[in-house]
């Protein structure tokens, strides 16, 4: 199956509880999309990290401390520059150099929704997590890419028109912001989990959101048949 990972506001321990239930049923992951926080948990987990190395690299230090202010604010109040050093450290460069196919959905100046298959893994991930006047825009290839969220919080659609004949289970984050719309679901396993709740000066009770989406998810799955 493919698993999709929706954005969603600092919403890294409901995406680790969801992968750890995967990890733990021993289901076939066959391919991962992600945006925002979906992105950037789904690409680690891709990388090959397990979701307990996830979870220590990402809350062992608060949010705000990948944040720096943006000398150019005008185009968004905060750089990633900082996670972006990170994540070229954790993150192959390349797609092609995942184990298995990864979709990242973005979003360009004009709000059109872009489901990114191949180029530079690292690039887009940061430019997934890039909420808009947030954050300045990661620039590719002379576009300017933000969070994907802006336009399609999920990016079923987008990667299900890619992946036609494969089921599909859905990691899905209760809106805090962007489109508020969900297309492209039909047929899928749906896991949903509330805001994250997190803030850039804590994530706050890490370890409760990762086990009530861990439960939530284990329960999907076994009613899958």
């Amino acid at each position: 199956m493919d698993i999709i990972l929706s954005s969603g506001f600092l919403a890294f321990a409901s995406h680790i509880g969801f992968l750890r239930a995967i990890e733990e049923e021993g289901s076939t992951v066959d391919a991962i999309c992600g945006t925002s926080s979906g992105a950037l948990v789904g690409a680690l987990w891709a990388a090959g990290m397990s979701t307990k190395e996830i979870e220590q690299e990402l809350f062992s230090r608060p949010p705000l401390v990948h944040l720096r202010p943006n000398l150019f604010f005008w185009k968004g109040i905060f750089s990633l520059h900082k996670l972006r050093a990170r994540m070229s450290q954790l993150l192959p460069q390349k797609f092609s150099d995942l184990s298995r196919p990864m979709g990242i959905g973005v979003c360009t100046s004009d709000w059109k929704h872009h489901m990114i298959t191949s180029g530079s893994l690292v690039d887009m991930v940061v430019a997934s997590c890039s909420i808009p006047y947030l954050f300045a825009p990661t620039v590719v290839d002379g576009i300017a890419y933000c969070d994907g969220g802006a336009a399609d919080r999920i990016g079923a659609k987008s990667w299900r028109s890619l992946r036609s004949n494969q089921s599909c289970m859905v990691h899905l984050v209760e809106r805090s912001r962007g489109v508020n719309k969900e297309e492209g679901l039909d047929g899928c396993r749906i896991v949903r989990s509330p805001r994250s709740g997190a803030s850039f000066w804590s994530f706050g009770d890490t370890n409760m959101r990762i086990e009530r989406t861990r439960r939530n998810t284990e329960e999907v799955l076994l009613r899958k048949g």
